[in-house]
């Protein structure tokens, strides 16, 4: 689910944004974490998703985790750009952010957003912004899985709509994204666990969070 509310996340102590996605404890609606916190803690009565079991998987042991995915490789000569979007309410005033260092950076807004929508504008930008080779870095597994997993080629050979036959949303931005990434060639994605403590990626919320309270 997404927070309505801001919050501190009960794992990493970071706070919680309205629009994060978060999950709870259950029976207990007063703690809540990061939904890319739950495989960092599990709290007292807190139950974690078990994984899809397939057809042709049935009948064998349950719960049995699937391994996790190995990240994107970075192209040889890669400059890492980190990106973030932050929105006030969900929707509400957005803000997206990337930045390759302290000195290099950039970050702007739009009105009104949602936060996956900023999250897929800060990656857009850094693309079609930076040159050579790239390591996108971003907190949002929305953003790392769409590349990772290959998602955005279901989308192409279904005319831009989900597997449930639903248009993808966000496709003005998913679309630009997708179609530089595939046609430059040299740009991988790769995750970081957010508020976390990570240098970048919370130089990054920052950008985003003072863009998306910006009046210009």
């Amino acid at each position: 689910m997404l927070a309505t509310f801001p919050g501190r996340c009960a794992s990493c102590n970071g706070p919680i944004r309205a629009g994060d996605e978060i999950l709870s404890a259950a029976g207990n609606t007063s703690s809540w974490l990061h939904a890319d916190c739950r495989t960092e803690l599990l709290l007292p009565g807190f139950k974690a998703p078990q994984p899809f079991a397939s057809a042709s998987s049935r009948g064998k042991t349950a719960g049995k985790a699937r391994a996790p995915k190995e990240p994107m490789a970075a192209p040889e000569g890669a400059t890492f750009v980190y990106t973030d979007g932050a929105c006030s309410g969900n929707p509400g005033p957005g803000g997206w952010a990337w930045a390759i260092d302290r000195d290099r950076f950039a970050s702007g807004s739009e009105r009104p957003s949602t936060n996956q929508r900023m999250e897929i504008r800060a990656a857009l930008e850094a693309v079609t912004t930076l040159h050579g080779p790239l390591v996108v870095v971003s907190d949002s597994t929305y953003v790392v899985n769409c590349f990772r997993d290959q998602w955005w080629d279901g989308w192409l050979t279904r005319g831009w709509t989900t597997s449930a036959k639903k248009p993808v949303a966000n496709r003005d931005l998913w679309e630009p994204l997708v179609l530089a990434v595939l046609e430059r060639g040299d740009v991988a994605f790769q995750w970081v666990k957010g508020h976390s403590g990570h240098e970048m990626n919370d130089l990054v919320d920052e950008l985003a969070v003072a863009a998306s309270l910006s009046r210009d």
